[in-house]
């Protein structure tokens, strides 16, 4: 009877549940904070805001340039000459005043046209790897999540395994003090107990850590966090099929699409480095105004429209060189791009797989449970009637916890291959998230840590 209550003792001492009085945050709201204050977001933002001026700075080339200039002096000659009547000096002081307006306007730039083509290419790219941003944070929040709570539930087994270690060694001394063991049994509990307090330390400081990974994407959290409830549905990937996942990711993933769109523009860069070579025509047109204070001063008012033509012949070879460069940056740019899609293909098939072996997982370490308890309560059974040892029965006390954690890990498993599944097919949303929100209970929550 007593071997039934350990059991069952050992088995709440995992699951038992942690009432908390503070309102506790799931997923969608740790999300809703870390879009507000991540930083990494908000870097990608001000890029994309910054690369859009691109744009107007590309058109800007094409459209006329007006210029007013104007300049005023006071002087003050003296001059020395020799005449017929002798040597005359002279000294005069006069003011001056010029004023041009101008207009400028490109007739003919090949490369200015090319670098306005460029510009979308270049905008294309960088709103392509803001929304990746957005998927990445969503996969960080839920990534960093689950890590707390995982570090979380190592933190209870570990307790309990102190607890049930703590009793063991009890056991062992009454045993030893009226002669039913030796001392070594004794000194076996006392160094499972010692060695259990150590693993509590390191899970401790492991949950702290895995907190501060949570605050360096959302900022001074300090919430309690929704745990995972028992109600976890086990559903494969819908299509199942690995090969419609991959092609979605080959059209959809936005890591592929700024690759693709970087380029193009590495290939417009060619194109603007060629350019070089031809020639280039431009429009000018004006009225100049000029007026002089001097005795032998002019004024003048002009007006002028003029065409100018600037036609290359040889510039040491430099066009010739950047135009290979250019080319050399393109076809390092769509090497980038095969890396990017097959590191995305890889991606896929590793999250669906996992998916797939995840559920799996997550029902054979539901039968080890209960597999490892029938084996603490056998090997408890048998220390009774001597033929077990006290260290059979902390083995499989230990294993039992193992594998209560075992299986919350592999819960998490599952959860965070359907995120990178969708992460690799840019399926990544709200909405998804709020799906696996769904599971989350504020009936047992993760307490912050107390500093």
């Amino acid at each position: 009877m007593i071997k039934h209550r350990q059991a069952a003792l050992l088995a709440a001492c995992v699951i038992a549940l942690l009432p908390v009085a503070s309102p506790a945050e799931d997923l969608l709201a740790i999300y809703d904070l870390a879009v507000e204050s991540d930083p990494a977001l908000r870097e990608s933002e001000q890029t994309l805001y910054a690369t859009r001026e691109v744009k107007p700075q590309a058109r800007a080339l094409l459209l006329p340039d007006f210029a007013l200039t104007g300049e005023a002096r006071y002087q003050n000659v003296g001059t020395s000459s020799n005449g017929i009547a002798g040597r005359i000096n002279r000294n005069e002081s006069y003011d001056t005043e010029r004023a041009t307006a101008q207009v400028s306007q490109s007739v003919y730039n090949r490369a200015d046209w090319v670098r306005l083509s460029q510009a979308d290419d270049t905008i294309a790219q960088a709103e392509a790897e803001y929304r990746n941003a957005q998927i990445d944070l969503m996969v960080r929040v839920t990534e960093a999540y689950f890590a707390v709570l995982e570090a979380s539930d190592l933190v209870r087994v570990r307790e309990a395994l102190v607890a049930a270690d703590e009793r063991q060694l009890e056991q062992s001394k009454q045993r030893f003090e009226v002669g039913l063991v030796a001392i070594t049994d004794v000194n076996d509990s006392q160094a499972a107990y010692d060695r259990s307090r150590a693993q509590l330390i390191t899970a401790e400081n492991e949950l702290d850590n895995a907190w501060e990974a949570l605050r360096r994407i959302v900022g001074p959290v300090s919430v309690p966090l929704a745990r995972l409830g028992d109600r976890l549905p086990l559903a494969p990937p819908e299509p199942n099929d690995i090969n419609v996942w991959a092609e979605t990711a080959l059209a959809n993933n936005y890591a592929i699409i700024a690759a693709e769109e970087a380029a193009e523009a590495a290939r417009k860069d060619i194109e603007i480095e060629r350019s070089g070579y031809y020639p280039s025509v431009g429009l000018q047109a004006g009225y100049d105004f000029s007026r002089s204070g001097a005795e032998l001063g002019t004024d003048s008012d002009t007006g002028f429209v003029g065409l100018s033509v600037n036609v290359p012949i040889f510039q040491g070879g430099a066009v010739a060189s950047r135009t290979r460069q250019a080319g050399h940056q393109f076809r390092a740019a769509q090497d980038r791009l095969d890396q990017q899609r097959r590191a995305v293909i890889n991606q896929v098939k590793d999250a669906f797989r996992g998916i797939v072996s995840s559920i799996s997982d997550v029902r054979a370490r539901q039968a080890a449970i209960v597999s490892a308890r029938s084996s603490l309560e056998s090997t408890q059974a048998g220390l009774e009637v001597g033929t077990r040892t006290q260290v059979d029965v902390l083995n499989a006390q230990r294993l039992l916890f193992q594998a209560e954690f075992d299986y919350l890990a592999a819960r998490y498993s599952y959860i965070l291959n359907g995120v990178r599944l969708h992460q690799a097919t840019s399926t990544l949303s709200r909405d998804v998230l709020a799906k696996g929100n769904a599971w989350l209970t504020e009936a047992s929550v993760v307490p912050p840590p107390a500093y």
